[in-house]
């Protein structure tokens, strides 16, 4: 492509406004669709178009979209963009884990660019999976107590967060249960399972198979000042593991600053196929 890419950017909130920082001057032509432009306006645009309508629009008229927006806008305007033929990069990676949504954002004609969020080791994944050597995956994700807290916990469940003491593990199980208890909080449990997920198959098929095999771990810890994040794949060509603790974002501390990094790293590599 030689014309300047336009990207159009499914919200506008921590990731977004990192992510356009990040930006060389000149590089992209950047829009972005938010709910309600007006606090956006307050906060600053950043030099970019806002808009708060007319997604399909806006989608047709973009180069590449960049969902940033959570879980729920994924699943609901992911597949808009997907069967309008264009590519789209993929933030909230966790809506993959439904089952719905997967097959809308796997099936064409455009094509999806999954980011690798707040983890990294991607081709090193990768590559064991697809020798079939990816026996066992796990990940255990810690974070901030407080941070933690959702909207479905009863009383008790949420004054034993802001309480916390210790840390205390508050979920273990799979990944498609993780990010429908945590939505905003284990997109990676997600990311690597589509990491591991192999050959062999369609990508839709591979990645259910992997959902199943890949164990979360949440922990909560009152002392936690940054995300921490521990992954081990084991199998018949060994046992690798990965550590990585993220910075928080420097506009939203509940975001990992990783993020928008994996997001323009996604973004320029997946404009070079365009």
């Amino acid at each position: 492509m030689t014309k300047t890419p336009r990207v159009l950017l499914i919200g506008f909130g921590a990731i977004g406004r990192q992510l356009v920082s990040l930006f060389d001057p000149d590089e992209f032509r950047v829009s972005a669709v938010v709910r309600d432009v007006a606090p956006h306006l307050e906060r600053g645009t950043l030099g970019i178009s806002l808009y708060d309508e007319h997604l399909a629009q806006l989608i047709e008229g973009s180069d590449i979209v960049v969902e940033c927006a959570g879980v729920a806008a994924a699943k609901e305007h992911g597949p808009a963009v997907i069967a309008q033929g264009k590519d789209l990069v993929l933030t909230s990676v966790g809506a993959l884990a439904d089952p719905v949504a997967r097959r809308a954002l796997l099936e064409g004609p455009g094509k999806l660019h999954v980011t690798s969020g707040a983890i990294g080791g991607f081709d090193l994944w990768g590559a064991v999976a697809e020798a079939g050597a990816a026996d066992s995956v796990q990940i255990r994700t810690t974070k901030k107590s407080q941070d933690l807290v959702q909207d479905w916990m009863s009383e008790e469940e949420r004054a034993e967060l802001l309480n916390a003491t210790e840390p205390f593990g508050v979920f273990s199980g799979r990944p498609s249960e993780a990010i429908e208890k945590f939505p905003g909080n284990v997109n990676v449990a997600v990311a690597l399972a589509w990491a591991t997920r192999g050959r062999g198959g369609s990508d839709e098929e591979l990645l259910q198979t992997s959902l199943e095999r890949v164990h979360v771990e949440l922990v909560a810890d009152p002392q936690a000042e940054e995300s921490r994040h521990e992954i081990e794949v084991s199998g018949s060509a060994g046992t690798f593991s990965l550590s990585s603790q993220s910075a928080p974002s420097p506009v939203n501390p509940n975001t990992s600053a990783l993020t928008a990094l994996a997001v323009a790293h996604t973004l320029r590599n997946a404009v070079r196929g365009l």
